[in-house]
C-alpha cells in the first residue's frame, strides 16, 4: 500500500461529510486526544499584529511555523506563545525548507499579501489572507483564479462576512422588504493613523531584529523610518491602501453581497490633498453599477454606491430621530429602497429598518443563508478550518472564500484608483473583464502634489506647492498591476 501524505489524508477524511463537524478524536482513534492526522499544520506569515489574533483563533490546530520580518514586534506575543513552531523571516525560505505545512495564515502589510498566498496555493496549501485580499486589482483577480485552479480552501479576513448581520441584510433585501435598492451610502471613521504625509527626508537606523529589505518586499526600495513600521504603513501607497482599502472590505461587504454586485460601470472620486507617497486624510468615492439579474421577489436595477471617510459623512436620513446615531462609532451603511431603508453599523452589525420603530412589528424572513456561530470571536477562522478539512469535491466553501472576496476586493481597490486618478477630472468608465479604464488616453496627464510647504514670513503666509506631471495611462496600468522590485517573483 502506497504512502498517504498528511495533506491527502486530511482532504480524503472530509469526503462525503461536507458541512459536518469532524468526528471526535475518541471516535476516530479511541484516544483521549485528537491524533495529529486530524489537525492541520498551520503556518503564520505576519504574526506581530492582527495575525496574532487570527492564529489564536486557530489554536485548535497545530501552529508549526511563524514568519515575520520583525522579531521584536512578533516577539511581544506570537513567538513566546508558539515557541515550538519553527521561526522564519522570509516566507520563501519557509516554503522551501518546511514541507509539513497544510495551510497558511497571512497578515502582512497589504503589499505582501498576494505573493505568499499565490506560492502557498500553488503547493496545494489552503490560504487565509487578511483584508484587503491584495494590494492591486490584478493581484485580487489572480488569487481568485488560482484558488479555483488548485481547489484549495480560502478565506479573507473580513470576519463580519461570517456574522449574522450581513445574512439578515441579504435576506431582508432578497425578500423585497424595502423594494428595489437604487442607492447606498457607506462611511467609516478611518483613517486613525497618519496620512497625507510627505516622505521623510532622513532615514533612521534599522532596528536590530527587523529585516527592512524583506519588509519592503516587492515594493520600490526606500530607506527605513519608524513612520512606516510598525502599523503606520497603511497610509503609504507602496505598502497600504488607505482608509478605503483598510475598511472597505468590511463596510462595503453587505452592499456587495446583498445586491449581487460585480464590476462597477464607472467610478469617480474627490479627496483632501494627497501626494505620490501617501493617501489623503478624507475621501469621497462614487461607484455606479449596472442592473443585475432579478431575484424571485425583487429586481436588481442599476445602483449608486457612495463611500465617505476621514470625517466626510453622507446626508442624514429623515427617518432618524434627533440623537439617534447613524451606524455605529466605526461607520456603517444605509440602503435606500423604493419602499424603505435599512441601516447597519461596521461589519454589517445590528441591521435595522428605518425608522427604527418599524422593527417592533417587522416579520423577519426565514433564515436562508448558513449561519456561523461566534463569527467575530473565532468563528470566521474556524469556518475556514472546517473547509480545509473537507474534500474539494464536496466542500462547503468558507463564507468569504476568494471566489467571493476577490471581486469584492477589486471593487474596493477601484475606489483607491479613482482617488489617485481624480486629477483627470472625469468619471472613469471601467472594463471589468479586461481590467482597464475605457476613457484614459495616451495623451492624458495626471497632476499630483509632490511638495506642500507653508510658513509665515514677516507676518505674511507663504505657500510653496509643487506638482508632478505623470502619464495617466501608464500610471493607471501600473496601479492596476504592480511592477515588482527586481529579485521578487512577478505575479
Amino acid at each position: 500500500m502506497g504512502t498517504l501524505s498528511r495533506r491527502k489524508f486530511i482532504a480524503n477524511a472530509g469526503a462525503g461529510i461536507a458541512g459536518a463537524t469532524i468526528l471526535p478524536s475518541n471516535v476516530i482513534a479511541g484516544l483521549g486526544h485528537k491524533p495529529p492526522s486530524d489537525k492541520l499544520n498551520i503556518a503564520g506569515i505576519g504574526v506581530g499584529g492582527k495575525g496574532f489574533t487570527n492564529l489564536k483563533y486557530m489554536e485548535t490546530e497545530n501552529i508549526v511555523a511563524l514568519c515575520d520580518v520583525d522579531w521584536d514586534y512578533a516577539g511581544r506575543n506570537a513567538l513566546p506563545r508558539w515557541y515550538r513552531a519553527r521561526q522564519y523571516k522570509d516566507f520563501r525560505e519557509m516554503f522551501d525548507k518546511q514541507k509539513d505545512i497544510d495551510a497558511v495564515m497571512i497578515a502582512t502589510p497589504d503589499h505582501t499579501h498576494a505573493l505568499p498566498a499565490l506560492m502557498a496555493m500553488r503547493e496545494g496549501l489552503h490560504a487565509f489572507v487578511q483584508k484587503p485580499l491584495a494590494h492591486s486589482v490584478y493581484e485580487s483577480r489572480i488569487l481568485a483564479e488560482t484558488a479555483q485552479r488548485y481547489g484549495v480552501a480560502t478565506q479573507m479576513g473580513n470576519q463580519g462576512n461570517s456574522a449574522d448581520g450581513i445574512r439578515q441584510i441579504c435576506e431582508w433585501i432578497w425578500a423585497g422588504t424595502i423594494g428595489e435598492v437604487t442607492h447606498v451610502d457607506t462611511w467609516t471613521n478611518r483613517p486613525i493613523w497618519p496620512q497625507g504625509l510627505s516622505r521623510p527626508e532622513k532615514s533612521q537606523r534599522v532596528p536590530k531584529n527587523l529585516d527592512w529589505d524583506l519588509f519592503i518586499g516587492p515594493a520600490a526600495f526606500r530607506e527605513y523610518n519608524s513612520i512606516y513600521h510598525p502599523w503606520n504603513w497603511r497610509g503609504w501607497w507602496d505598502f497600504g491602501t488607505g482608509a478605503l482599502g483598510d475598511m472597505g472590505c468590511h463596510i462595503l461587504d453587505p452592499v456587495f453581497k446583498a445586491l449581487n454586485l460585480q464590476y462597477p460601470s464607472s467610478i469617480q472620486a474627490s479627496s483632501t490633498a494627497f501626494n505620490n507617497d501617501s493617501a489623503p486624510n478624507a475621501e469621497f468615492v462614487q461607484y455606479e453599477f449596472p442592473s443585475r439579474d432579478n431575484l424571485p421577489k425583487v429586481s436588481m436595477p442599476g445602483v449608486t454606491v457612495n463611500w465617505y471617510d476621514g470625517g466626510f459623512m453622507p446626508p442624514r436620513p429623515d427617518e432618524l430621530m434627533g440623537g439617534e446615531q447613524m451606524g455605529d462609532d466605526g461607520g456603517g451603511c444605509i440602503f435606500y429602497g423604493t419602499t424603505g431603508k435599512i441601516m447597519c453599523g461596521t461589519y454589517a452589525a445590528n441591521p435595522t429598518l428605518l425608522p427604527t420603530s418599524e422593527m417592533s412589528h417587522f416579520q423577519q424572513p426565514k433564515n436562508s443563508i448558513r449561519r456561523i456561530s461566534n463569527a467575530m470571536e473565532g468563528g470566521h477562522e474556524q469556518d475556514w478550518i472546517r473547509a480545509c478539512k473537507e474534500s474539494k469535491e464536496s466542500r462547503v466553501e468558507a463564507s468569504s472564500n476568494f471566489n467571493y472576496s476577490g471581486p469584492l476586493n477589486e471593487m474596493v481597490l477601484l475606489g483607491v484608483l479613482a482617488v489617485r486618478l481624480q486629477s483627470l477630472q472625469r468619471k472613469l468608465f471601467w472594463d471589468g473583464p479586461n481590467m482597464r479604464f475605457k476613457n484614459i488616453q495616451n495623451s492624458d496627464m495626471l497632476r499630483i502634489l509632490s511638495k506642500d510647504n507653508f510658513e509665515v514670513v514677516d507676518g505674511d503666509p507663504r505657500f510653496n506647492k509643487d506638482f508632478s506631471t505623470l502619464p495617466a495611462l501608464e500610471m493607471a496600468e501600473e496601479w492596476i498591476r504592480h511592477t515588482y522590485r527586481r529579485g521578487w517573483e512577478q505575479i
